[in-house]
């Protein structure tokens, strides 16, 4: 009886990126939604639907915040997977279908996609903590009052120093999501290689290129929150252009032996 034995992923050297090589990317993604925008509305419906869920319905019980919680990182990360799917295929000239793609990305199930998103539920689920701990924290001792109909508990000095406390320890959560994720997600789409190794290539890669891969954070947070004004309907193109642009940014940062 033999055994099949697959081959490690050589360690990738990282490229030190400039700021030129983000409006490349952009342009690169650009010109793969326009190629195959079918799939990048497709793989993008999520994030729009889920949005519009949290307007409609309403969040803040705890219900929706476990529901969003645990759901939205654990599908998130294959609808990205499918968007680097239809890029590597672009770029590699293969036959774009339904069937192939949503067959790559079905498979990342078996894979180590999967446990980055229990990653990011766990991330998730710490803010969720967190956000009710620091209310808790500044304003647990002010007289009741539902901060949904009347926002003077927020208007205080323990509404506005919360806030404040809220938005440093969340971007330091979000700086922390960003350096894990960057490039591991199509590292470990494109190459066999186990989760841990790839977050830590992405956190080497974001310590080797800070300038342009802070940019290209901000890059993300100015333009999803752009598209979202639009009841989220501009998520439908910006979600698309950013996927495709960050696997033609992977593809800039690492660089693979032979």
């Amino acid at each position: 009886m033999t055994t099949q034995t697959i081959a490690a992923t050589p360690r990738p050297d990282i490229r030190k990126l400039r700021l030129a090589d983000l409006g490349a990317v952009l342009a690169a993604g650009w010109r793969d939604f326009v190629r195959a925008p079918l799939f990048g509305l497709f793989f993008s419906f999520f994030y729009v639907v889920c949005g519009l869920v949290l307007v409609l319905a309403g969040a803040g019980t705890i219900e929706w915040t476990l529901v969003l919680s645990l759901g939205f990182p654990l599908v998130a990360p294959f609808a990205a997977v499918g968007l680097y799917e239809v890029s590597r295929r672009l770029e590699r000239g293969e036959p774009l279908g339904w069937g192939s793609v949503l067959g790559v990305v079905w498979r990342e199930r078996g894979r180590q996609t999967p446990w980055i998103g229990a990653i990011l539920v766990l991330v998730f689920l710490f803010w969720s903590f967190f956000a009710h701990m620091s209310f808790a924290l500044f304003l647990g001792h002010m007289p009741l009052t539902n901060i949904t109909t009347s926002f003077d508990a927020l208007y205080s000095f323990n509404g506005i120093a919360m806030i404040a406390f809220q938005v440093i320890v969340g971007l330091g959560v979000t700086y922390l999501v960003f350096t894990m994720t960057v490039v591991s997600l199509p590292f470990l789409l494109d190459r066999e290689v186990d989760f841990v190794t790839a977050m830590l290539v992405s956190m080497r890669a974001v310590r080797a290129n800070q300038g342009p891969l802070l940019a290209w954070a901000a890059i993300i947070a100015v333009t999803v929150l752009t598209a979202m004004i639009p009841l989220f309907l501009g998520l439908f193109l910006a979600l698309p252009v950013l996927g495709h642009a960050t696997w033609h940014l992977y593809r800039r940062t690492l660089s693979f032996p032979g």
